[in-house]
């Protein structure tokens, strides 16, 4: 699967060549949005197609595309009123999200409304297309791709998420459904707070789980999740990025910026800005940043290349 750094541009519009323009047009197309009542001149597609199309807002992002994803798969459709593109390209997302049937979720995010989102994804063009799968971002691409390219692409989609033991419920079979209710209480109402958007809750029945049995693998990673989730959702991404620009010294700010980069899915660059504290760091900073980055290598898969690589890398920097 293609990385975000590699997509084609093909059908893509420039953000920042669009911005000034779009906030000149922005009210005016959202009142004849308005006064259409939704007959389809405003948003690409007249608003959502059916029960598997959300529009997400900044403020819904985590229940409605983070915690979601951790259950189904989650596509999210960045796009704008005066996107071209993405007028065409969001009618096939909808009628594809619907024949899907709940195989997963199409959520739509309105880059002029909430640009807090779009730069949480580097979203430079429109319309970009991004998979979450698991709280982290596997996949995406840019440009209004055919529909068959676009069945494809999800194709690959599903299955990294098959292999990830993301799926919707009752697509699973019945020994993973099994599996599913066999959790022990603790982990069951982790479950539960965790779907339900109450990560406090979740952290505190994640925190027993793990006072229970100190070794369980899934409350560790859940729970480094949710843990990360409660940080990154605290922070200002543009006031973090200004300051770990500004002050690479400080190792606070560095660890904040790795956690958005690992929230938004870019898992790489936040070990390697962790890597790069550790290196330049010596006791309690250098401990303080090591424990971190132990910490987000626990929201990944052991089986995953990038969390292989950083472990190497640490091994080569402590010893």
């Amino acid at each position: 699967m293609q990385s975000p750094r590699d997509f084609s541009m093909y059908g893509a519009i420039d953000l920042g060549a669009r911005q000034a323009a779009a906030q000149r047009r922005q009210q005016a197309a959202r009142a004849a949005a308005a006064a259409d009542a939704g007959a389809g001149d405003g948003a690409p597609a007249g608003g959502p197609a059916s029960d598997f199309v959300i529009d997400v807002t900044e403020e819904t992002f985590n229940d409605d595309v983070a915690l979601r994803s951790r259950t189904t798969p989650v596509i999210v459709d960045l796009w704008a009123e005066w996107c071209g593109p993405c007028k065409q390209l969001s009618p096939v997302l909808e009628k594809l999200a619907s024949e899907a049937g709940g195989a997963w979720v199409l959520a739509r995010v309105d880059v002029d409304a909430n640009p807090r989102l779009a730069q949480a994804f580097q979203a430079q063009s429109i319309p970009m297309v991004v998979a979450i799968i698991g709280g982290q971002m596997v996949d995406a691409f840019l440009g209004a791709m055919p529909e068959a390219q676009v069945k494809q692409w999800l194709a690959q989609v599903l299955a990294v998420a098959e292999q990830l033991g993301v799926r919707p419920a009752g697509s699973g079979d019945a020994e993973s459904e099994d599996a599913l209710d066999d959790l022990p209480p603790a982990l069951s109402a982790a479950r539960d707070a965790m779907e339900a958007g109450d990560l406090d809750g979740a952290a505190r029945a994640l925190e027993k789980a793990l006072a229970d049995g100190p070794a369980d693998p899934l409350a560790k990673s859940w729970l480094a999740q949710v843990n990360l989730m409660r940080r990154a959702s605290s922070y200002d991404p543009m006031t973090v990025s200004r300051e770990a620009a500004a002050h690479p010294e400080d190792v606070a700010a560095q660890l904040r910026a790795a956690d958005l980069e690992m929230a938004s899915g870019y898992a790489d660059k936040a070990f390697d800005r962790i890597l790069g504290v550790i290196k330049r760091t010596s006791g309690a900073e250098r401990n303080t940043a090591r424990l971190h980055l132990l910490d987000l290598f626990e929201v990944l898969s052991p089986e995953d290349d990038r969390l292989k690589k950083a472990r190497t890398q640490l091994t080569l920097l402590l010893f």
